[in-house]
């Protein structure tokens, strides 16, 4: 078993934002961030820009497990297809040319948030962004950029329910 590098007394912002509750002072999360929820996943917006291009967002487990060893098979296949479907709908809201994803475990591996999560980058040809440090995105910012990414998502969810039935 890998020990939690959470410290003493950690409040987690994405368990907070699944519940609804951001009122912890150090969580930088707002509700409005929320694109998508349901029992087993949750899309958001992150907090943090890269470069000039503000809007990735992240797709979490709805329950708390802090990194991906420790994944159920059924969640981190829900992750994955939810990545599959937000990359389609940051196309059609945002038009990048291109997406890219990554994830972290573990300090060296440059966690910081002690709840799994996996980024989802809308990328341009000039956006830089593995040569970028990040910033703060403002709240309304963020909130802007998940009502284009539900609007667009839940079309693309749609779609795929479509094809599966």
């Amino acid at each position: 078993m890998i020990p939690s590098h959470a410290p003493e007394g950690y409040v987690c912002p994405f368990c907070g934002l699944v519940d609804g509750d951001v009122s912890d002072p150090d969580n930088r999360c707002e509700l409005e961030d929320l694109v998508y929820q349901d029992e087993d996943v949750i899309v958001f917006i992150a907090v943090d820009g890269f470069g000039p291009y503000e809007g990735h967002a992240m797709i979490s487990p709805a329950r708390h497990y802090e990194t991906l060893y420790e994944l159920p098979d059924h969640v981190l296949q829900r992750i994955a297809l939810m990545a599959r479907h937000v990359a389609l709908a940051m196309k059609r809201a945002w038009g990048p040319e291109g997406i890219s994803t990554r994830q972290h475990n573990e300090p060296a591996g440059n966690q910081h948030v002690w709840h799994y999560h996996l980024h989802v980058f809308p990328r341009w040809s000039d956006d830089m962004l593995y040569r970028q440090m990040r910033h703060a995105v403002e709240p309304e910012v963020r909130a802007l950029k998940a009502r284009e990414l539900a609007i667009t998502l839940e079309d693309v969810l749609a779609q795929a329910s479509r094809r599966t039935t």
